[in-house]
């Protein structure tokens, strides 16, 4: 396949300290609801001065779902219907990696986030998300197992973490998983979309709308916010999500993000915070897709957290990651956000903790972007519902 090129030109007069243009969002919210605070949606448009280009690498991805990068430059990415696969920074694909647990794959289920271990290079292990098919219904669960010598299948898998209860719907795993500095994994659950299930977004002892925190083994990581409540599921992080789909680790501050989606309008970017409740679906700057109010229609309430930033009509942000290389200065600790019914790459600025610029990338590309991620070169890659892996560098 012929690489495709989109070039773009560095011939801008705008600075990066120059939030005058206007909000990249002209079309019209889906509510008449009021931010919290200025500058919490629709903030002044920025563009990036720096010539640069998105080239496609590979078209022949199936479904993929998460991408991060290997010790030696390479990616690892997940195929939504149990597939792994290695690609090289110039496209090449391995075949499909053997080995893993059965996914189900219907619906938003399939083998979704992954990370490897900060230690790979010694143990080649790898961590998964994936929904698990159970008697009872489905679940979001986390898998480990180690890659073979050979890069053919996974050895020693095994499921280290279930997201209970089961549920026999096929929508709102979450699905994405990091690791901190100190080797801890935190993921991300949906609380499976369904009203039966929503409320459970608001139960400490309920794994579904979570960030957990666990060990490598899947053990309640220490110093967890609710260790100390007895009814409250020991690896619980954060509640009140909906369908937490982009987490990233602040590469100055160690500070965990995330983007999730909200029903119509209301998607969501928020700085987690240990112990926190952030609102779903108490409170929400979206409306049911039917139309109908969520709930009473809130949008603040005392002990619940205001996003960060919002969206309203949705963009649909899947997986997420902040710029830390020096190739284009401009970008430097800038979220980068993979939009799926925006067909985007939003570019969000961010100065103490508020969003104060964004930009849409690569839309005339027309592709639903799941998932982004920094490379060992310092590139950005990205991939596709559509089965492409893009690469964002300068030109």
């Amino acid at each position: 396949m012929k690489a495709s090129l989109l070039v773009f030109a560095a011939g801008s007069a705008l600075a990066l300290s120059s939030y005058g243009q206007a909000p990249v969002e002209n079309k019209e919210p889906n509510s008449a609801y009021k931010s919290a605070f200025s500058g919490q949606t629709r903030i002044a448009g920025v563009k990036t001065t720096t010539g640069y280009e998105g080239k496609v690498l590979s078209e022949a991805l199936k479904r993929p779902w998460g991408i991060t990068g290997m010790p030696d430059g390479r990616l690892l990415i997940t195929e939504k219907d149990g597939s792994m696969r290695i690609a090289t920074t110039d496209g090449k694909l391995s075949e499909a990696i053997t080995g893993l647990p059965k996914v189900n794959p219907a619906g938003q289920g399939g083998l979704l986030g992954v990370r490897v271990d900060p230690d790979f290079a010694k143990n080649r292990t790898i961590f998964w998300v994936f929904s698990e098919p159970r008697e009872d219904g489905n679940l979001t669960a986390v898998g480990k197992g180690k890659l073979s010598a050979d890069e053919k299948t996974i050895e020693e898998a095994t499921v280290i973490y279930r997201a209970f209860p089961a549920y026999k719907g096929t929508l709102h795993y979450g699905g994405r998983i990091v690791i901190d500095k100190d080797g801890t994994l935190l993921v991300s659950t949906g609380e499976r979309s369904d009203k039966v299930t929503r409320p459970q977004a608001q139960s400490v002892n309920s794994g579904l709308g979570k960030v957990v925190r666990i060990t490598k083994d899947g053990k309640p990581a220490a110093g967890n916010p609710f260790a100390s409540n007895k009814d409250a599921i020991p690896e619980l992080y954060s509640l009140g999500h909906r369908n937490v789909q982009g987490l990233a680790l602040h590469p100055v501050t160690g500070d965990l993000w995330e983007t999730e989606f909200g029903p119509r309008g209301g998607d969501e970017v928020n700085l987690v915070k240990p112990g926190k409740n952030y609102g779903w679906p108490t409170i929400t700057y979206g409306i049911e897709y039917s139309g109908d109010k969520v709930g009473d229609a809130l949008q603040q309430k005392d002990g619940l957290e205001q996003p960060v930033y919002y969206w309203d009509p949705s963009v649909s942000p899947s997986g997420i990651t902040f710029y830390s290389g020096s190739r284009i200065p401009e970008w430097k600790n800038n979220l980068f956000v993979g939009a799926l019914s925006g067909m985007h790459i939003a570019r969000l600025v961010i100065v103490n903790n508020k969003v104060v610029g964004e930009e849409r990338l690569l839309e005339k590309e027309m592709q639903r972007f799941r998932d982004i991620t920094m490379g060992k070169d310092g590139a950005l890659y990205a991939i596709t519902d559509q089965g492409r892996l893009y690469k964002i560098d300068k030109k």
